[in-house]
C-alpha cells in the first residue's frame, strides 16, 4: 500500500473519531446560538460602520461571543487529546522512518542508566550474517553511551543481538522494507512511560544497565508532486478536512 493510502484512510478515520467526540461532548446547541450571534453582530458591525460607538459595541460582543465560542469547544478537545496523542505514536512508527537499504551504514546507539559508566560496562554485540559491523565500540562517557556503525547486506528484518551482564537483549532492524512499513527505531527498559512512547517492541528486562537501545533510521517525509512534507501537518490537514466536509452529514456543530 502506499503510504499516502493510508494516510488518506486513517485521516478519514481520525476526521469520524473527532465529529463524534465532538458532537457527544459539547454543547451543540449552545455552539449554534453563539455561531449565529457572531454572525449577528458582523452584520451589525458592517451595517453601522458609520458609527463609532456602535462598531465598537459589535466588537466587543463579537469578542464575547468567540471567547463563549472556546469554552464550548474545550471540553471536547481535551477529551480528544489523549487518543489524538496515542494515534500519534503509533502513526510516527508508519510514516515518520524510511528502512534502511542494503549496504547504508547506520548508526546503532546503546544508552545506559544514570549510574553506569561506558567504560567499565562489559557487552558484547552479536550481529546476524546479514550485518556487517564496521566500527569498534564508541564509548561516550559524557552522555552514558556506547554507539556502533553497522550496515545490513540483505533485505529483511534481522535480530541484532547484545551481550549485557550475561543477558542477551536483541534489537529488531528493518532493512529495504516496503513503503508502508512499521519501523521501530528504539527498544526501551520497563516503564510506563517509555513503552506508551516506544510501543513496537517488548521491554528490555529490568536490572540491566541498558536504557534504550536504538537504531538512527532515515526519517521519511511525505511526496506531494516534488514538495517534501512532514507526515504530522499531512495528517491534521487532511482530518480536519474530513472533518468539515463531513459535518453536515452527521450534523455536527463545530
Amino acid at each position: 500500500m502506499s503510504p499516502w493510502i493510508g494516510m488518506v484512510l486513517v485521516s478519514f478515520l481520525t476526521g469520524l473519531l473527532m465529529l463524534f467526540v465532538f458532537k457527544w461532548t459539547s454543547n451543540q446547541a449552545g455552539i449554534k446560538q453563539v455561531k449565529n450571534k457572531i454572525k449577528a453582530h458582523l452584520l451589525e458591525l458592517r451595517l453601522y460602520k458609520d458609527s463609532l460607538a456602535l462598531s465598537l459595541k459589535a466588537q466587543g460582543n463579537i469578542l464575547r461571543c468567540n471567547l463563549r465560542y472556546i469554552g464550548y469547544s474545550a471540553k471536547p478537545m481535551m477529551v480528544m487529546i489523549l487518543p489524538l496523542v496515542l494515534i500519534i505514536i503509533q502513526l510516527n512508527f508508519w510514516f515518520g522512518y524510511q528502512s534502511l537499504t542494503p549496504n547504508q551504514s547506520a548508526l546503532l546507539k546503546v544508552q545506559l542508566k544514570e549510574n553506569q559508566n561506558p567504560m567499565e560496562i562489559p557487552l558484547e554485540i552479536r550481529p546476524p550474517p546479514e550485518l556487517i559491523i564496521e566500527t569498534p565500540p564508541l564509548r561516550i562517557e559524557e552522555f552514558k553511551e556506547i554507539e556502533w556503525r553497522f550496515s545490513a547486506k540483505q533485505q529483511g528484518i534481522h535480530q541484532l543481538s547484545l551481550i549485557v551482564s550475561g543477558e542477551t537483549v536483541t534489537k529488531r532492524v528493518s532493512v529495504a522494507q516496503k513503503p508502508l512499513s512499521k519501523i521501530s527505531p528504539m527498544k526501551t527498559e520497563r516503564s510506563f512511560i517509555r513503552q506508551v512512547l516506544y510501543p513496537t517492541e517488548s521491554p528490555i528486562k529490568g536490572g540491566l544497565p541498558v536504557k534504550s537501545i536504538e537504531i538512527q533510521y532515515p526519517t521519511r517525509n511525505m511526496n506531494l508532486f516534488g514538495w517534501h512534507i512532514h507526515w504530522l501537518i499531512v495528517y491534521f490537514v487532511l482530518s480536519i478536512i474530513f472533518g468539515f466536509a463531513l459535518k453536515g452529514v452527521f450534523k455536527v456543530e463545530i
